[in-house]
């Protein structure tokens, strides 16, 4: 016999380090109408596989999951299902972590204090497309990072020299990816200090204010980041 799929069906994957949030979220979400629960996992790299062989359209990630893996599962699973939606929930209201998430491509951002409801209907704003979820209190970040990209031009650096070296420039792509500088380091096999000196230096040159800058100065002049 063949299943019954409700029209707007939205299949959910949960990506959280505890069990029995899992179990709590799994057993709340079942509730919602019109949410299917496919699948439950804590970090792991068999998590990746799981998400794909169930073709997820919506994953919820905790912020457990998200300290544990920083954004490279997002990342990652975005690019096994491109259409793949991604929630964070009980996040911090940190600037750097919520412009890291943004940058991955996360479509909603919960704080730690939200509620069932809320997640719920974060899974159906965030499933057609048409909509992300951000909390009130970091929208303003959103617009303050939007205005200061508007600055930054094309023309304004279209005589710049970047003058990054092949090292600096590979920071760059990683920065763009949306890693963090432990991340980087441990990818690169570097330390944390050395991470810390290329990035200050790629500042410098480059006339940009933060990390998101950089990249963005990059992309403006032509350079694949």
């Amino acid at each position: 016999m063949c299943a019954v799929v409700l029209p707007g069906l939205v299949d959910v994957f949960l990506l959280a380090e505890n069990r029995l949030l899992r179990e709590a979220l799994t057993k709340i979400l079942k509730k919602k109408n019109n949410i299917r629960v496919v699948g439950a996992a804590c970090f792991s790299p068999e998590a990746l596989r799981q998400i794909t062989d169930v073709a997820a359209q919506v994953l919820i990630v905790d912020s457990a999951a998200f300290t544990f893996s920083g954004v490279q599962i997002i990342t990652r699973a975005r690019k096994e299902i491109p259409s793949l939606k991604v929630v964070m929930v009980g996040m911090e209201s940190d600037k750097e972590i919520f412009l890291r998430t943004v940058r991955a491509g996360i479509a909603g951002y919960l704080l730690k204090d939200a509620s069932a409801s809320e997640i719920a209907e974060a899974v159906h704003s965030v499933a057609t497309g048409q909509e992300a979820v951000c909390p009130p209190n970091l929208c303003l970040v959103l617009f303050e990072y939007a205005a200061r990209q508007s600055k930054q031009s094309p023309v304004f650096f279209s005589n710049l020299q970047l003058g990054l070296s092949r090292r600096e420039q590979e920071l760059v792509q990683l920065i763009s990816c949306g890693l963090s500088n432990k991340e980087i380091a441990n990818q690169l096999n570097l330390s944390d200090q050395t991470v810390k000196n290329h990035i200050h230096r790629i500042l410098r040159k480059l006339g940009a204010s933060d990390r998101l800058a950089a990249v963005e100065v990059c992309r403006a002049q032509g350079m694949s980041a």
